[in-house]
């Protein structure tokens, strides 16, 4: 089965799917904007659990409990700090979101919402945040393991548009 891409303007936190990702840091302790969110959305056993797993490098994912929250699971994914383009940046975004569908597929998960990796403090330009992030969800299309259900939860008016014309832009040229 082909996984269904959604946009939804929503707090991630709020969700009831199998896993939310969070754009976290390298330490994966609470820090601000998505990741401080959902730290304290889930209650302290989150961080507890994020404390034993001891980090994680840039361009890969970890996966937790949700704890507090609706969603099962947690999929921390510790996109790259934009320094211009030059720097691997577009590689290690999208190795985020690949690691992201592999442990989602290792856990049998369904559902999974991510935010916009990267696009808020660590700097990356939105639109080409947007256009990884779809490619990504594409490539997946195009290899189905166990989602159903791919969503971008987008926090504000600017980011759902992007990722609604995105996606407009990307299906008139006969991609889903």
């Amino acid at each position: 089965m082909t996984a269904k891409i959604e946009i939804i303007e929503a707090d991630i936190t709020s969700l009831n799917v199998d896993a939310i990702v969070n754009a976290a840091n390298g330490k994966l302790l609470r820090g601000g904007g998505v990741c401080g969110a959902i730290h304290a959305a889930a209650g302290p056993g989150l961080e507890r659990e994020c404390l034993a797993i001891d980090g994680c490098p840039t361009g890969q994912a970890r996966i937790t409990a949700g704890h507090g929250l609706a969603a099962r699971h947690v999929i921390h994914a510790v996109g790259p700090v934009w320094h211009g383009g030059k720097q691997g940046e577009a590689d290690l975004l999208a190795g985020c979101y690949q690691h992201c569908y592999q442990l989602a597929d290792q856990a049998g998960l369904t559902s999974i919402a991510f935010p916009a990796i990267s696009t808020g403090i660590f700097g990356y330009p939105l639109e080409a945040a947007t256009e990884i992030a779809l490619g990504t969800a594409r490539e997946y299309q195009a290899k189905p393991g166990s989602l159903e259900r791919i969503i971008f939860c987008c926090f504000g008016r600017d980011v759902t548009e992007t990722y609604r014309r995105l996606v407009a832009r990307n299906a008139g040229m006969g991609d889903n």
